[in-house]
């Protein structure tokens, strides 16, 4: 395989192909967690957020333990008490609505997300500016209209006592159960997202090669950190990286990536796996100067 992918110092781009089978990928809040969907053509959605989010929670597993691979954004967490670590790191104290030299540099070089994705950490009490990250992602969205459904659950466990026996009509005691809630899926979709380096904001980050391999590491297992009876069957079917021999790059990026597209085979019948589909566009000519690695496939 070759090793163009882990070079820092040139351009990336990259696609993502990931399935879902009974399962949710992304619920929509304003939707009663339905899976997300473009109203207009009834396509699938995910959001760069969500992705992000499993990137970040892959790498604290992974590395987390080594100070270099800690996490800015991460449930729960309270950002200004991590923005105070570099003021305590560097013997500075925080003045009010100030970035400190020194401290932006500090966080990027002690948190993987804000030197690979970037971060507004620019807050009144503990300002540490904001960084844009060389890696950014696009909304994930499907290869074909997706059918969401929402299906009433029930449970056997009572909440308490009084519950366990009510009446029916005539008066007669039965055994209690109640409904628990519902539960939001789609049978089957398979989704496709577009990424891209920029090593210019590398350059000022610290984002280096290693970052790098963890990053491709991350994209194609972090499905397996993210299970739950919501997320069903969901994996990682594809992931390419066009790598460019120069730092600005040696071709227009959607030359690159919008022609791999998957392909539905049998159009009259619903996809239900990825056999369903072929995907296009991995054996087309590349521009001078760009070379295709194929990390994953199928």
């Amino acid at each position: 395989m070759s090793e163009a992918h882990l070079n820092p110092a040139v351009r990336h781009d990259f696609v993502l192909l990931f399935d879902v089978q009974n399962g949710n990928p992304n619920g929509d809040p304003d939707a009663g967690n339905l899976p997300r969907i473009d109203p207009e053509t009834g396509y699938g959605l995910v959001t760069d957020v969500a992705l992000k989010r499993k990137v970040r929670n892959y790498v604290d597993a992974l590395k987390g333990q080594e100070e270099r691979f800690k996490i800015y954004v991460q449930q729960g967490a309270i950002l200004n008490d991590r923005n105070h670590r570099a003021y305590k790191a560097l013997n500075i104290k925080p003045k009010e609505n100030v970035e400190a030299p020194g401290v932006r540099d500090w966080m990027c070089e002690n948190f993987y997300d804000i030197r690979t994705f970037g971060a507004v950490m620019s807050v009144k009490e503990a300002n540490a500016g904001q960084v844009r990250g060389p890696v950014q992602l696009t909304f994930a969205r499907s290869a074909s209209p997706i059918l969401a459904l929402d299906i009433a659950i029930t449970r056997v466990a009572l909440t308490k006592a009084s519950d366990k026996t009510t009446r029916d009509e005539d008066g007669e005691g039965v055994s209690g159960h109640g409904t628990m809630g519902r539960k939001a899926f789609i049978p089957y979709g398979l989704y496709v997202a577009y990424g891209f380096y920029v090593p210019t904001f590398a350059e000022t980050t610290g984002f280096d090669g290693e970052d790098l391999r963890v990053l491709w590491q991350a994209l194609e297992n972090m499905w397996d950190l993210d299970r739950s009876a919501s997320r069903g069957l969901t994996a990682c079917r594809g992931l390419y990286v066009f790598s460019h021999e120069s730092k600005l790059g040696n071709a227009p990026a959607q030359k690159l990536l919008t022609p791999i597209q998957p392909e539905l085979l049998d159009r009259e019948s619903p996809p239900r796996a990825f056999s369903d589909y072929r995907v296009n566009g991995l054996d087309a000519a590349l521009p001078q100067g760009v070379t295709l690695t194929r990390l994953v496939e199928g």
